[in-house]
């Protein structure tokens, strides 16, 4: 095929020998299938911000690193730097993920090289050679789905021990070649020590896991993961070899904060009752009140 225009430096530099099919187009990037030397491997070719059907949400954002104050500056007021930074930023949080995850022991693709928006990486393949399915697309045996879940419960737990929330798991970032599966797109990871919506993001991508493997297996759609390890990982006790129940104990003297509005509301009604009994007790029986159109 064409090499298509954003692989032409990559080609240029040796990087890739040949281009020979596309494999992927998604929501924020378009994926190749390339030769690189007797190895097949893939170019993540990265959209354009106004290309993208993914926004670049803030609360993806918050709490990651940026070179220097004045790449701060520029990409809060949003100038044509700042724009080109918070791009670059959010391409890089993606590489960084990958070496960061790999080094952890995490099922991801392995990252090769980062060229002008393109990801080149280990290309994730089925026992033909082929690409591997994605889960969404896969029917599986009750056993087989309890193994891979109890399998993916695992890789996120060392995920959040290496500091990361992936943001953004489902059944449609996963992939299984022949030994299990494979964690995938990584761009909205988050660090979680320093995002504010890292325990909601987490708890979202264990409730999809939990929500796809529970087609197969429903009691997975009772467990309680997220939370539980989550409090492990707050206090410091959570390790790669942390055993997880799936249950998590709310705290006995946990307010309940619907319950307590409900009774401030209750107490400021009888309040507003009993000074609107006590303002018709002090009014003047006979008072009667002035018409309208004698009012000046």
């Amino acid at each position: 095929m064409k090499t298509p225009k954003r692989l032409e430096p990559l080609v240029e530099d040796g990087l890739i020998d040949e281009v020979l099919r596309p494999l992927m187009s998604g929501k924020e990037a378009a994926v190749y299938v390339v030769r690189c030397g007797d190895e097949l491997r893939c170019a993540k070719v990265y959209k354009e911000a106004n290309n993208r059907s993914f926004r670049q949400a803030v609360k993806y954002q918050e709490g990651r690193k940026v070179r220097s104050s004045r790449d701060a500056r520029a990409m809060a007021k949003g100038s044509k730097h700042g724009r080109k930074e918070k791009e670059e930023n959010w391409q890089n949080a993606e590489v960084a993920a990958l070496y960061r995850l790999a080094q952890a022991g995490v099922r991801v693709p392995k990252p090769y090289d980062f060229l002008d928006g393109v990801l080149l990486m280990e290309m994730v393949s089925d026992e033909g050679g082929d690409a591997a399915p994605r889960l969404n697309d896969v029917e599986l045996h009750p056993d087989d789905a309890r193994e891979f879940h109890a399998f993916m419960i695992g890789e996120v737990v060392k995920m959040l021990c290496a500091g990361l929330v992936h943001g953004d798991l489902s059944e449609f970032n996963v992939l299984l070649d022949e030994h299990g599966p494979v964690i995938i797109d990584l761009p909205q990871a988050v660090d979680a020590a320093g995002n504010n919506h890292a325990f909601d993001m987490l708890e979202r991508d264990v409730g999809n896991m939990s929500a796809y493997f529970g087609r197969f297996a429903p009691e997975l759609k009772f467990t309680r993961y997220a939370k539980e390890m989550w409090a492990l990982y707050q206090e410091g006790k959570l390790t790669p070899e942390t055993e997880l129940t799936g249950e998590f104990a709310e705290a006995e003297d946990a307010a309940d904060i619907d319950a307590v509005m409900r009774e401030i509301k209750a107490t400021l009604a009888e309040q507003a009752r009993k000074e609107a009994a006590r303002e018709a007790v002090d009014q003047p029986r006979d008072e009667v009140p002035e018409p309208p159109w004698m009012k000046g």
